[in-house]
Order: C-alpha cells, then sequence, then structure tokens
C-alpha cells in the first residue's frame, strides 16, 4: 500500500502522535537531550539521538577558524526550522500544496558583555524574520497559517519568553 504525503509530510504519523496526546495528556510531556563536546578552540559538536553531530565554531574575528555556524547562527537556524516545520504541518493540515518556502533570520547582537567589558545582555537585543510562502492559496488563508504557526512555534516560545535555565557544574 502506498500513500502520498501533501507537501511529503507523513501526516498519518503527525495525525496518530494528536489522537494519542488527546487521550493521554501526560503523552505529550517530553524531554529532549543533547550533548555537546569540545573539539578544540572554539570548536564543538552536538549530538542528538543517534544523529550525526552537528559542528559548531565561531568565525575568524571572533577568535574560531569558520568551520561552522556559530551558536547564535544555529539558534537563528533553529528558530527557522521550527517555523518551516509549523509551516509545512499546518499547510498539509488545511489542505495547502507548498511551492517554495523561505524565511530569512536576523539577530542583533552587542558583543561587550560576551567579551567582559561591561555588564547587560549577552544575547540578542531583537530577532526579526521575513518568511516567503510560495503557494496555490489565498492571501487569507496564508495568512491565517502564519498566525497558526506563530502561535505555536516551540522555539518561538522559547525565545520569546522567560524559559528558566539551571546550568550546574559537576
Amino acid at each position: 500500500m502506498t500513500t502520498s504525503y501533501l507537501n511529503d509530510v507523513d501526516f498519518p504519523a503527525v495525525g496518530a502522535l494528536v489522537e494519542a496526546v488527546q487521550a493521554d495528556p501526560d503523552k505529550g510531556q517530553t524531554t529532549w537531550t543533547s550533548e555537546v563536546t569540545w573539539e578544540g578552540g572554539f570548536r564543538t559538536t552536538a549530538r542528538s539521538r543517534d544523529l550525526a553531530p552537528i559542528a559548531f565554531d565561531e568565525p575568524p574575528g571572533l577568535g574560531g577558524t569558520n568551520t561552522a555556524p556559530n551558536p547564535v547562527e544555529q539558534l537563528l537556524g533553529a528558530l527557522g526550522s521550527c517555523l518551516v516545520i509549523g509551516y509545512a504541518a499546518n499547510a498539509t493540515v488545511a489542505g495547502i500544496e507548498l511551492k517554495d518556502l523561505r524565511i530569512e533570520l536576523h539577530g542583533d547582537l552587542d558583543l561587550q558583555t560576551f567579551l567582559g567589558l561591561g555588564e547587560g545582555n549577552a544575547g540578542f537585543s531583537s530577532i526579526g524574520a521575513t518568511v516567503r510562502i510560495e503557494a496555490d492559496a489565498e492571501s487569507e488563508a496564508i495568512e491565517a497559517l502564519h498566525r497558526k504557526v506563530i502561535a505555536t512555534s516551540p522555539v518561538g516560545h522559547c525565545l520569546s519568553r522567560s524559559v528558566p535555565i539551571e546550568i550546574s557544574l559537576a
């Protein structure tokens, strides 16, 4: 038996997950993990599940060797990827066939705190994204899709809300 998926989304698998969480909300409580290893200099790798490691590095101007995106670039990539997944999933549910989907992201960051030259916010002061969707759908449907994705993005919610962080030394 072959099944055709709109937008290459395995909708039956997603639907089964939705049904399972509706039947037992405790199944919606999940924990995700990653292990990061120093590779020398400012190079690191992050491993999640049994997947290939993801490399991190810094550009030469920040003392790195420019072999991979740096952590804040990967954070922007994580937000963009989460949004793209949200658009693909919700477009599929709405019956919208996506032709092209791109998100351009940028974040403003002042290096003074990171470099120890002052106190304040070492992270992004703002993040912006421009979403470009090409689909055979009315603009109202695309706008509704956009609102739904923004309202349900896990990474977007992590970045726009205060998340308690506990970092312990073992």
